[in-house]
C-alpha cells in the first residue's frame, strides 16, 4: 500500500511538473538578434541596434574561441557540464557565507541560472532566486548544455547597449569572437560580472584589476601566458558597428527584419570596391556619386555592392541604392545587338558595314564625335561603339525581338505606351546597373542566362546567345580602346585579360563601364542621383578607369570565352551601293598634330593644341604622361612649364603623332 502511495505521489508530481512546463514555457524572446547583414563567411558586414536600442548577435559554442569558453566556465561555473541547472555545492557555500558574515559574498548562481536571469530579468530577491532555480532546471530539461551556453553567449551584457560575446568582441576588439586571445577573453568574461562598473571606456582601471584577478585564478594557460595577458591594456574606445554596403543593407533589412541576412558579399572585395569608389567620389562635382557591382561569374554571386558613394561631406541621408535605379545605359547595350545579329546570321564579325550619314525613317542617329568612319567590319564597329552601324543591325534584328531577348534578366523600361524602337541602340530605354551586370555575366559565361545571386543561389534559365555568338562579341570587346594612361592587355605585360564596354547617356547624365573576364564582372556607374547632367564625364574617361583599378587587384585570370573561327553572315551589310559613294564623300583623314609644330619655341602661356584627323577619342600626353582625353573635340588647352617637352597625341586606333617643343 505504501509503495503504491509513493509511486502515485511521484507520478502526480511528475505530471504536475510536466503540466507546469507546458503551461509556463521559458520566454526566449530576448534571443532575437539585432538587424544584421552577414558576409559570405557569416561575419557581420552591416548592422544596427534593434527597436530597444540593443546590439545583439546570435552566438553558439562554435562561434566563440574555445579559450574563452574554458575561461568562462572555470571562472563562473566549474561544474557546469554535470549539474542539473543548480549546483548544490555552490548554493550551500553561498548560504553558509551569508549566515556567517551576514551579507551575500557569492550568489551561487550557475551559468544556467545566469541565463535565466538574462532571459527574464527580475528584482534580486529571495523569491526571484527561487524562480531562477526552477527555471534553470526547466532549461536543463528542455535544452542541451551547448544550447544553454549559446543562450548565455548571446545575452551576456558587455557594457552599454552591447549584448553577447560576439557583439562585445566586435565592439571592443574589432574582431570575431572566435579569434579572441587570452587577454581579450578574460576581459569579456569580466565585463558581465558588473557591466556598468566594468565598462571598458568608463572604468578601464577597475576592469583591468578584475580581468587580472580572473587570469591569476585560472589554470587554462601557463603562468607566462597569463602574465603576458595581464600586461595587455584593455580597450579604451568602442569601435563603430560594421557599416559596409549601407544602401544595400538598409534595403535588405527593410525586407527581412527578423533573422540575420546571409549574403554572398566578400568583405575584402566589398571594402576594396568602397575604397576605390570613395577615392573617385571625392574628385567629382557636388551631388555626383559612384555606384559599383562586382559579380563572380560562376554562380553569379554578388561579391560587392557600392550603392552610391558620395563625397564624405555629402553622405548624410544618401540611402538610395543606385545599383537598382533605372537609368539610361547609353551605348552599353550595343554588344547584345551585335550578338543577336551574329546569332541570326544577319551579320558576322567580318561583315563590312558602313558608318555613314543614314536616315532610318524619321530617325537620323549621329556618332558621339559627329563624324563618320566609312566602311569597316562589324567587329571594329562594335569596338569603336559607332552609332549608325548599331542602329542598322538593330533594325535588321528587330527592336521587339531584341527587347524580348533581354527580358528574362533586364526588362527594358520605356515611356508609357511606347513600343521598342531603334533608339534602344543608343540608350533609349531604362535599365539598372544590376541588370546590366547580369547581362554581361551572360556574355562572360558563353551566352547563358542566370540571375544575380545576392542572398540565395540561382539556377540557369536559358540562353541569350550561343557560345559562338557570345565569343565573337567577347573577342571584339577585348580590343576596345583603353582610357587615358591604360594599355590593353594584349600590349601590357601581365595586364588584366578582360573585355570592356562603356556607355554615356544623353547630356552626360550617366557614365557607365562594364569590364568582364571568365571569372569577374565589374560594373560602374557615375552620375547624379537626381538625374541632372554631369558634364565632362563619359563612360571611357570617368567610369572605365575604376574598372581597370578593380581588375588590377581582383586577378582577372582568363579572358571571357572567345569564338573559334566564327563565320556567318553576309560579306557586306548595308543599304545597296550607297556605301561606296558615301564613303568617298565622307573620306577619312590621317591623324595630324596641327599646332604646335615640331621644334617650335613657345611662351609659358596657355596654349591650344589643335589636332586634325584621327579616330576619336583622342588622348594627349606630355612627356609620356596622359594629361587629357576628349571624345567630342580636337582641341586641348595646355599650360606648359618652362623647358623642353615631348607632346604626343594617340587616337582610338592607337595611331600616334608627336612633336618636341621648347617653352621659355
Amino acid at each position: 500500500m505504501r509503495t503504491r502511495l509513493i509511486v502515485g505521489s511521484i507520478v502526480c508530481l511528475a505530471a504536475t511538473l510536466v503540466a507546469a512546463d507546458r503551461l509556463l514555457p521559458p520566454d526566449l524572446g530576448r534571443l532575437a538578434p539585432s538587424p544584421v547583414v552577414l558576409d559570405r563567411d557569416g561575419a557581420p558586414i552591416a548592422m544596427v541596434a534593434d527597436a530597444g536600442g540593443r546590439v545583439r548577435l546570435p552566438a553558439t559554442v562554435a562561434s566563440v574561441a574555445p579559450l574563452y569558453l574554458e575561461l568562462l566556465i572555470a571562472t563562473e561555473d566549474k561544474r557546469f557540464w554535470w549539474h542539473p541547472g543548480v549546483d548544490p555545492l555552490a548554493l550551500a557555500r553561498a548560504v553558509a557565507q551569508w549566515v556567517v558574515r551576514g551579507e551575500v559574498v557569492s550568489g551561487g548562481s550557475t551559468l544556467t541560472m545566469q541565463t535565466v536571469r538574462l532571459l527574464e530579468p527580475r528584482p534580486r530577491t529571495v523569491a526571484s532566486k527561487l524562480i531562477e532555480i526552477a527555471r534553470a532546471v526547466q532549461l536543463e530539461w528542455r535544452f542541451s548544455k551547448r544550447e544553454i551556453l549559446g543562450f548565455y553567449l548571446t545575452l551576456a551584457p558587455m557594457g552599454g547597449n552591447l549584448e553577447g560575446v560576439r557583439a562585445g568582441a566586435l565592439a571592443w576588439f574589432g574582431k570575431s569572437a572566435v579569434a579572441l586571445d587570452l587577454a581579450e577573453a578574460a576581459t569579456l568574461v569580466a565585463i558581465p560580472q558588473a557591466p556598468v562598473r566594468l565598462r571598458p571606456d568608463r572604468a578601464p582601471a577597475r576592469l583591468t584589476q578584475q580581468r587580472n584577478r580572473i587570469l591569476a585564478a585560472t589554470t587554462v594557460a601557463t603562468l607566462a601566458e597569463r602574465q603576458a595577458a595581464m600586461a595587455e591594456p584593455v580597450p579604451l574606445h568602442r569601435a563603430a558597428l560594421p557599416a559596409d554596403a549601407p544602401q544595400l543593407a538598409s534595403r535588405l533589412m527593410a525586407a527581412k527584419s527578423a533573422a540575420p541576412i546571409a549574403t554572398h558579399l566578400d568583405r575584402s572585395i566589398q571594402q576594396l570596391a568602397q575604397r576605390t569608389a570613395d577615392r573617385v567620389a571625392s574628385t567629382l562635382a557636388p551631388g555626383a556619386a559612384v555606384a559599383m557591382l562586382v559579380v563572380e561569374v560562376p554562380g553569379r554571386r554578388v561579391r560587392a555592392v557600392v550603392g552610391g558613394q558620395l563625397k564624405p561631406d555629402e553622405r548624410t541621408g544618401a540611402w538610395v541604392d543606385l545599383t537598382t535605379a533605372v537609368r539610361s545605359p547609353g551605348s552599353a547595350l550595343k554588344p547584345f545587338i551585335y550578338g543577336l545579329g551574329f546569332e541570326d546570321r544577319v551579320i558576322g564579325p567580318q561583315t563590312l558595314i558602313g558608318d555613314l550619314p543614314t536616315v532610318f525613317g524619321d530617325y537620323a542617329p549621329a556618332n558621339f564625335d559627329h563624324g563618320h568612319a566609312g566602311q569597316l567590319t562589324a567587329a571594329v564597329a562594335l569596338q569603336r561603339s559607332l552609332n549608325v552601324p548599331a542602329v542598322a543591325v538593330l533594325e535588321a534584328v528587330g527592336p521587339m525581338r531584341f527587347a524580348q531577348a533581354l527580358r528574362p534578366l533586364a526588362p527594358l523600361r520605356l515611356p508609357p505606351g511606347a513600343q521598342p524602337g531603334l533608339p534602344l541602340a543608343l540608350g533609349g530605354a531604362g535599365i539598372t546597373l544590376s541588370e546590366l551586370a547580369a547581362l554581361y555575366a551572360a556574355l562572360a559565361d558563353g551566352g547563358r542566362l542566370q540571375a544575380l545571386s545576392l542572398t540565395a543561389d540561382t539556377v540557369p534559365i536559358g540562353r541569350l546567345l550561343s557560345d559562338q555568338a557570345a565569343g565573337a562579341v567577347n573577342r571584339a570587346l577585348l580590343d576596345v580602346p583603353a582610357p587615358a594612361g591604360r594599355a590593353r592587355w594584349r600590349s601590357a605585360v601581365g595586364g588584366a585579360h578582360f573585355a570592356l564596354k562603356t556607355g554615356t547617356s544623353y547630356g552626360f547624365r550617366d557614365a557607365l563601364a562594364v569590364g568582364y573576364s571568365a571569372r569577374w564582372v565589374v560594373a560602374v556607374w557615375i552620375g547624379r542621383p537626381d538625374g541632372d547632367p554631369h558634364p565632362g564625364h563619359s563612360g571611357l574617361a570617368s567610369a572605365a578607369p575604376l574598372v581597370w583599378e578593380m581588375f588590377d587587384q581582383l586577378a582577372a585570370g582568363a579572358p571571357p570565352p572567345l569564338d573559334h573561327g566564327f563565320t556567318g553572315g553576309p560579306r557586306r551589310f548595308g543599304r545597296g551601293d550607297t556605301v561606296e559613294s558615301a564613303l568617298q564623300q565622307a573620306g577619312t583623314r590621317a591623324l595630324k598634330l596641327a599646332f604646335p609644330p615640331d621644334g617650335a619655341r613657345l611662351p609659358a602661356d596657355q596654349i591650344q593644341v589643335r589636332v586634325e584627323g584621327g579616330q576619336r577619342p583622342l588622348t594627349v600626353l606630355v612627356n609620356g604622361v596622359p594629361v587629357g582625353i576628349t571624345a567630342a573635340d580636337r582641341t586641348f588647352d595646355w599650360q606648359p612649364r618652362a623647358g623642353r617637352h615631348r607632346l604626343a597625341i594617340i587616337d582610338a586606333e592607337g595611331v600616334s603623332r608627336s612633336v618636341t617643343v621648347d617653352v621659355d
